[in-house]
Order: structure tokens, then C-alpha cells, then sequence
């Protein structure tokens, strides 16, 4: 299904993820950024929404609910309270978790 090898310290961008789909399906570039587009905006707006969207396989999009806690601001030297807020995470599948760890070539 996947054909490449996993290298570590290295970034890949948009575009790049963008540009091997379209090699890899024939799909032109253009209809590639839309479906990539889309389904990364389907995915904050459904966080945005308070749901929590789940990949098998590949992991799934959590929103991690953090208390509220008491933090310094160093400059002025004053104690401010954070209050309590959501932070949108990525938790990672164990199959996906598991290939990274073992840095598996992925099929």
C-alpha cells in the first residue's frame, strides 16, 4: 500500500505530501491539494466542534482537556492563573506507533 522508507530528522511539507500522491496515483496535483484541503479542514472542523476524529491504522485527531493551574509570568515576577482550555493532540496508532519505533519500511 505505502512504498517508502522512513528517515528520520527530516520534515516533509505539504506540497511534498502533495507531490508523492500525485506521482504515486496519477491524480493531478490540483485535485490532490483539494482533497488534501479539504480533509484537513474536515478534521479542525470537527475538533473545532468537539469531536474527536479516529483513523485505523493511522491514529486519531484527540482534543486533550487541560485544568485549570496556577503559572508564574517571569518579566513581572506575578503569579497568573491559566484557566482551563482544550488543546487539539495527535495520538498515533500502535500498528503506526510500533513501524516508527522499529523504523520499519512501511508497504
Amino acid at each position: 500500500m505505502y512504498n517508502f522508507i522512513i528517515h528520520f530528522n527530516q520534515t516533509m511539507t505539504k506540497a511534498e505530501i502533495v507531490d508523492r500522491i500525485a506521482k504515486q496515483t496519477g491524480i493531478e496535483k490540483n485535485t490532490v491539494i483539494a482533497v488534501v484541503e479539504t480533509f484537513m479542514e474536515s478534521v479542525k472542523n470537527s475538533m473545532i466542534a468537539g469531536e474527536e476524529v479516529f483513523l485505523r491504522g493511522f491514529g486519531s485527531f484527540i482534543i486533550k482537556r487541560k485544568a485549570q493551574k496556577t503559572g508564574r509570568n517571569i518579566s513581572s515576577n506575578t503569579t497568573v492563573i491559566i484557566p482551563a482550555h482544550s488543546v487539539p493532540a495527535f495520538k498515533p496508532a500502535k500498528t503506526f506507533r510500533d513501524m516508527v519505533k522499529g523504523g520499519i519500511e512501511a508497504k
